[in-house]
This record gives C-alpha cells, sequence and structure tokens, in this order.
C-alpha cells in the first residue's frame, strides 16, 4: 500500500509557482495557522496546492463552495495523484426539503429527499479511505461542517475478517446488521449482504460495482474473494477484508444509556408543556419521540435519528456535533478554495439550521437535543482546522486580517494578461455601448454587460433589441436549463452579448468574450466593490484581445483600489511574458453540448398520462444518476430539474 504522496505531471511549476511553493511551505514549517493564496484565475492554484501537498506528505481536506466546483478539483487531483486516494464528500441529496413547521398557518412540513447512491457511495469511500491508510485527499462542499455520526463508534465498528478466523456465519451476520447492512437474498444492493450456501456475499457501503465474497469452511473462514458484482467474476483474493458500517450513525454500546436519557429528556419536555398550559405539544412530543424510540430499540435505526445524534455520541448538551473533519487524523491541512466566498457560507450555515429547529422544538416536533443536529459554527469550525491555506483572487477582510502571510500568485503560464481598462462618461454611455458591442461583434467577440438594477438590465436588453443587437438578459429567475443554454448560444455566436445585474456566477469564464461594460462603475456598493470589480474584469481575462469599460462619472475608492491592482498584476504578466518570450494566445476551450440533454428532455411536454410521466422520471432518474457518477453535475442538475417539474405535472392530473 502507498502510504506517500506521487504527483505524476508532465509540467514543473513556472511563473511565480515556485516562490508561491517555498513561501507557504515555510510558513507551514513555522506553524502559521492561516496564509493566503492570492493567486489570479489562470495562474495554476490547482498546481500549486498539489505541490504543497507532494510536499508535506500530510492528508488533505479542500473546501470548495459547490458541488460542481468541488467535483472538477477532484477530478483535476485525481489526474495529478493518480496512485493516491482523492475523495469527493458533498451533501448526497439530489432534492432536500428539511423538516420545518411554520406556526402562523399551523403548517408541518415533513422532510422529504431524494438521495444521490452515487454521492452516498462517494461519501463512505472518503471516510473510509481515512480509516484505511493516510495519503488522503478530499475535497469536500460545505458539507463537510454538518453533523456526522461520531468517529470512534464509526472506526470501531469495522467488521474485520481475515481467512482462517473462527467466526461463525450467524455471528458474521449479526456483526453486519449491527453496522446497518440489510441482507437481501434477491436484489443484491449496496449497503446489502446475502446468503448462499456456506458463502455471505457483501456489497461494501463504499463500493459500486465488486462485492467481497466470504465463504465458511464450518466455524472458520477459509477464503475471501473480491468479484464483480454483474458478471461475477473473481477479480482477486484478499488476505484481510474490512467492512466499513453502512451508516455514519452507528449507535454501538450507548444504546441503552442513549434511550434511558432520550425517556428523561422526553418526560423532562412533557412536564415543560403541561405546566405552560401547552396541552396539544406536550401529546405531540410524547407520541413522537416514543414511536422514534420504539424504533430504535427493536431496529437500531429510525427516519431523523440524527436528531438524537447527541445522546449515541455521548456529547453534552450544546457541544459541537462530529463532523467529517474529525474523521482526519490530529495533523492534516486545509486548503479553502474560493475562499471570499466559501467562508461566509460556512459562518451562514448555523443561524440558518438553528431559526428553522426553533419552531419545531418549542412546538413540540422535536426535542431541544435536535439542536445539537447542526452544522459547526465559525469558532468550532476554526478549532478544528489545525493549517489552513485559504486561495482567492480577491481574499476577503477576514482574510486579510488574519493571515500570516499574503503569498501572490499573479503571473499566468500561459501569458494571458489583464484586461485594459477604460473610463468612460455616463453621458451618452448606452449610444456608446452600442457602438462598442457592434466593434467586438465585428471583431468575432461577445459582450458581457452588468447593470446595477433588475429594472435597468431589462430596459437594456430591450433597446439593444430595437437596435438589432443579439442579446440576453441573465437573471436569478432564469432556470439552470435556460442558463446553460444562454451561455452556449452566447459561445456559439447565436447570442452576441449577455445582459445581468450579477454575471460572476460560475459558467461565464468564456474564451470569446471580447468586451466586459460595468455600467454605473462609481456606485459603491457590493456590487461595486473592489473584489467585485476585480472579479468582474477577470472574466475578460481569457481572451487576449480583452478589454473592460467602466462607465463612471467620477472614480470611486472602490474603482481606483480595483484598477490599480488590475494594472499591478498585468505589468507582473508583460514583465514575466517579455523576460521567457512568451506570446499570449487566447484559451481554447471546447463548448460543451448540454443542448443536447435539455432537447430530449423536451419530449416529456408532449407526455399526458401518469404512466408514460413515471416511465419518462425512470429514465430521466437513471440519466441524472449516470450524469452524477461521472461528475458531470451540470448535466445532472438539468435533468434534476426536469425529473421535478414532471412530477408537478404528474400531481396535478386527474386519472
Amino acid at each position: 500500500m502507498n502510504e506517500k504522496f506521487t504527483l505524476k505531471s508532465n509540467y514543473n511549476p513556472c511563473g511565480d509557482q515556485p516562490e508561491a511553493i517555498h513561501k507557504l511551505l515555510d510558513g507551514i514549517s513555522k506553524g502559521n495557522r492561516l496564509q493566503v493564496l492570492l493567486g489570479v484565475t489562470g495562474s495554476g492554484k490547482t498546481f500549486t496546492m498539489a505541490n504543497i501537498i507532494n510536499k508535506l506528505n500530510k492528508p488533505a481536506l479542500i473546501i470548495a463552495h459547490n458541488k460542481t466546483l468541488a467535483a472538477q478539483l477532484c477530478n483535476e487531483f485525481r489526474e495529478l495523484f493518480p496512485e493516491n486516494r482523492v475523495e469527493y464528500f458533498v451533501s448526497y441529496y439530489d432534492y432536500y426539503q428539511p423538516e420545518a413547521y411554520i406556526p402562523r398557518s399551523d403548517t408541518y412540513i415533513e422532510k422529504d429527499m431524494s438521495i444521490n447512491d452515487e454521492i452516498d457511495k462517494l461519501r463512505h469511500s472518503a471516510t473510509s479511505s481515512l480509516g484505511e491508510r493516510s495519503d488522503v485527499i478530499i475535497v469536500a462542499s460545505v458539507s463537510c461542517i454538518y453533523g456526522l455520526g461520531a468517529p470512534i463508534e464509526y472506526f470501531n465498528s469495522v467488521v474485520s475478517i481475515r481467512p482462517g478466523d473462527l467466526i461463525e456465519r450467524d455471528e458474521l451476520i449479526d456483526k453486519l446488521v449491527g453496522i446497518q447492512y440489510k441482507r437481501n437474498d434477491i436484489d443484491f444492493l449496496r449497503s446489502s449482504f446475502r446468503v448462499r450456501g456456506d458463502s455471505v456475499e457483501i456489497f461494501p457501503a463504499s463500493n459500486t460495482t465488486t462485492a467481497i465474497r466470504c465463504e465458511f469452511f464450518g466455524n472458520e473462514i477459509e477464503r475471501i474473494v473480491e468479484f464483480d458484482v454483474d458478471s461475477r467474476k473473481q477479480i482477486c483474493e484478499l488476505n484481510h477484508a474490512a467492512i466499513f458500517p453502512a451508516s455514519h450513525y452507528i449507535l454501538g454500546d450507548l444504546r441503552d444509556e442513549a434511550i434511558k436519557q432520550i425517556n428523561i429528556d422526553l418526560a423532562e419536555r412533557i412536564k415543560y408543556f403541561e405546566d405552560h398550559g401547552q396541552l396539544i405539544e406536550a401529546q405531540r412530543i410524547k407520541e413522537r419521540v416514543r414511536y422514534d424510540v420504539e424504533m430504535i430499540s427493536e431496529m437500531g435505526y429510525v427516519n431523523g435519528v440524527e436528531n438524537y445524534s447527541r445522546y449515541f455520541d455521548g456529547r453534552a448538551p450544546g457541544t459541537a456535533p462530529f463532523t467529517l473533519m474529525d474523521y482526519f487524523p490530529n495533523d492534516y491541512i486545509t486548503f479553502i478554495d474560493e475562499s471570499h466566498i466559501t467562508i461566509p457560507q460556512i459562518r451562514g450555515m448555523y443561524n440558518g439550521d438553528y431559526a428553522r429547529k426553533k419552531n419545531l422544538v418549542e412546538f413540540g416536533f422535536r426535542l431541544p437535543a435536535a439542536f445539537d443536529n447542526r452544522p459547526l459554527n465559525f469558532a468550532e469550525f476554526n478549532e478544528r482546522i489545525k493549517q489552513v491555506i485559504c486561495v482567492s483572487a480577491t481574499p476577503a477582510e477576514y482574510e486579510l486580517s488574519n493571515s500570516a502571510q499574503i503569498v501572490e500568485q499573479v503571473v499566468r503560464p500561459t501569458g494571458l494578461l489583464e484586461p485594459p481598462i477604460t473610463i468612460r462618461s455616463t453621458n451618452g454611455q448606452i449610444d456608446d455601448l452600442i457602438s462598442k458591442i457592434n466593434k467586438a461583434t465585428g471583431e468575432g467577440g461577445r459582450t458581457l454587460v452588468t447593470t446595477l438594477t433588475k429594472r435597468m438590465a431589462e430596459g437594456l436588453t430591450n433597446y439593444l433589441r430595437e437596435h438589432k443587437i443579439k442579446v440576453e438578459y441573465m437573471h436569478s429567475e432564469i432556470k439552470t436549463l435556460e442558463r446553460i443554454d444562454i451561455i452556449n448560444r452566447l459561445r456559439l455566436g447565436d447570442i452576441d452579448v449577455v445582459v445581468g445585474i450579477n454575471l460572476l456566477r460560475e459558467g461565464l469564464d468564456i474564451p470569446e468574450v471580447l468586451l466586459v461594460v460595468i455600467l454605473d462603475a462609481d456606485k459603491e456598493g457590493f456590487l461595486r466593490s473592489r473584489s467585485s470589480l476585480i472579479q468582474t474584469v477577470g472574466r475578460a481575462a481569457r481572451n487576449k484581445d480583452a478589454r473592460v469599460i467602466f462607465y463612471a462619472d467620477n472614480i470611486t475608492g472602490s474603482m481606483s483600489a480595483a484598477i490599480d491592482e488590475t494594472n499591478r498584476r498585468r505589468n507582473k504578466q508583460i514583465e514575466y511574458n517579455i523576460i521567457n518570450r512568451i506570446t499570449p494566445k487566447t484559451i481554447i476551450k471546447p463548448i460543451k453540448n448540454t443542448l443536447i440533454i435539455s432537447k430530449k428532455t423536451k419530449q416529456s411536454e408532449k407526455l399526458e398520462t401518469k404512466r408514460d410521466i413515471t416511465r419518462e422520471i425512470e429514465r430521466l432518474t437513471q440519466e441524472m444518476q449516470e450524469a452524477s457518477k461521472n461528475y458531470d453535475f451540470e448535466s445532472a442538475i438539468v435533468l434534476r430539474d426536469e425529473i421535478l417539474e414532471l412530477k408537478r405535472k404528474r400531481e396535478q392530473i386527474q386519472e
């Protein structure tokens, strides 16, 4: 087993990557807790992170702000570390409606969810890898700060088997049931087992295509074989197999004590409601919790068992839950990608979760222990990360004020420059804008225009259409399918201009963009802050001939700072290009034809019977799962939206 990281690449660090790697490693060796890698897009930040992991030879956690970005990073790291474990850990819900109660309308909303089996498998693969080896990289979304079962119970519950072990077949079956594997002799699925004569076949929770056959001779394990589930062909014989639990919530030896404490807390809660004259709430909490306790006692599990996690983890009220970070060994490195977005997300999770559960607890739907099944608050998150590197082109105030050092990586090995910025007066700006759009279109390029308000964006879009300009307005209400359609049409040239309020969303790093226009650039605020301006300017950094226009009558502090920073980066890149004789070239990025999916799903509009719609839902669900399996989350999201539309349509049909 390889316990060391081995970086495989045809490239060596170049540009200002070597200096960045050296400085960050030096900071880690000095014990610096937080450092910042200020790296522009296209400068090879992922390669820099990979080199740091390779040199440190420590497990690594990389946190991204959404599933799609995490999937892209996971694929990149798997290519760079093919001999090591690179895992993907994100929320396993394709659809999730949390449990909630709305007092003003007396509406209880039951938890509803659709779990993506492939992502659930990947989550188990991530935690089991941490229990097996040290050369592990986990790329995670912010779901890594949400409650997970206790790692001690999880790792202690692993069923370890070897040829020659003296154990009865039924004893092995009991152990598998204890870690929440289900017996299924007909439909052999992940997290299940089946019995065939003197053999027990186990489909591990962390696998998709391979299972384990344990062959007995009397009360002794004679042979352990790994085999392909579909073909049943033997892959290899094993000297050891570790079967990790099918759930991260393992009750373990604390079950009886936990049930006892639940009943004590239930009695206190009933008394509290009765003392306050809340008889409905008292009856409600009594019925719900007693049912849950009976299920836990008999089955070892109940839907919503996570709300009782504190009892089974042995935690005191108010203490932080266990999370993915608790599964890591003591010495690991954390990277927070796009930290200016990711850190605010981490900060905001706790309060939102608490507000929702407050009503559930106050109105008798949950015990107060439900508060302890939650994401970490920011202080708890900081306690769990040992050493962290925040990665961003525009780090926010938190990173800048708390970092031991800010390491720059603003030189692109490709030679591409930050675009030049021109400031033009708002007097006659629309007519001037039209001439600039026509010039960019004549050169074969596309244009992005940002406005401050929805009304202005809509009005500008209509005005440009009147002037025969092919333009679309992109806003928050546009569905995923339509957004992807607009982006692809822009790249193909069916559209020349996209107008929006905030065009910083993912998917707009388009090499064909020759012009980026910011209207009302001198109106200070979130959308015209230094960080937002720099990020918006960066949308033009994929094309060697791109430029940016700020329409403004004054130069604000944010504008001045953004222009100075852009020019500084541009000059540094020019100097590097001259020394290394590099000629900038526009990035060539293939157009991903997700329109095939959208056209294919349009046939669902013709479906009229519930039976036909159900069949189409089943077909699309299979395609969605396959897309997720291949980390193609853009396509998966399109398919998910179509499935939800079909489900709504099916509910409206009366037959």
